[in-house]
């Protein structure tokens, strides 16, 4: 009896392992077919990617600048006037920049990157991301903050513009044939977002609970 249930597992063992095998042989070769049908598509669809939307593109650069711009100006707003020269010293933070330094060189790096997008030099008072010398209050590192994000909307209005070059920036990782103005855009739209992280923290710390976190 011992004898014949050993040798029904075995027949068993077996035949678990044939269709077990199979079945990794069914789906190794639909994963091959899967493949071979879609290449062609994917190929396809690259190549229609080439050719963008500009008035798509456009609206939904300006979507993405409308957000970033309301959070940031918010933020910098809420910071009180006297704490625009606050800058942590505890830890890690010797050396930082104060909060409004910190708006000025984003600003700086908007006016930048835009002016490379519409192919224009860069502000010969952005310095190097630093901003202007003149601006030093909260309301004119306000003014000079919208002022940048206006920039970064005329170098949206003008993508898909055949008549206006683009060219790269000494501040950006994108160099010659890999430029695009669109590009340059998303560049300067993550830059800031890295620095309203930072003005989270600073706000923070001096008791303000920044707009865009508030119930």
């Amino acid at each position: 009896m011992k004898q014949k249930s050993w040798i029904l597992a075995c027949l068993l063992w077996s035949a678990y392992g044939s269709a077990q095998a199979q079945t990794n042989r069914v789906s190794e070769t639909a994963a091959l077919a899967q493949s071979r049908m879609t290449a062609p598509q994917q190929q396809s669809g690259d190549k229609d990617a080439a050719t963008l939307d500009a008035n798509r593109e456009k609206h939904a650069a300006q979507v993405f600048l409308t957000l970033v711009e309301k959070v940031i100006v918010d933020a910098a707003d809420a910071m009180p006037a006297d704490k625009y020269g606050f800058a942590p010293t505890d830890g890690e933070f010797k050396g930082v920049r104060t909060f409004g330094q910190m708006v000025k060189h984003l600003s700086a790096t908007n006016h930048i990157l835009a002016a490379a997008a519409l192919a224009e030099e860069p502000p010969a008072d952005a310095g190097d991301e630093i901003g202007p010398e003149t601006v030093r209050t909260k309301a004119e590192v306000l003014d000079y903050l919208k002022q940048s994000f206006a920039h970064l909307n005329k170098a949206i209005d003008a993508i898909g513009e055949k008549n206006v070059t683009v060219k790269s920036s000494p501040i950006s990782p994108l160099k010659g044939a890999e430029v695009t103005r669109l590009a340059l855009v998303m560049e300067s739209l993550i830059h800031a977002f890295d620095h309203y992280g930072q003005m989270v923290e600073y706000l923070r710390m001096n008791g303000v609970v920044p707009p865009a976190s508030r119930p």
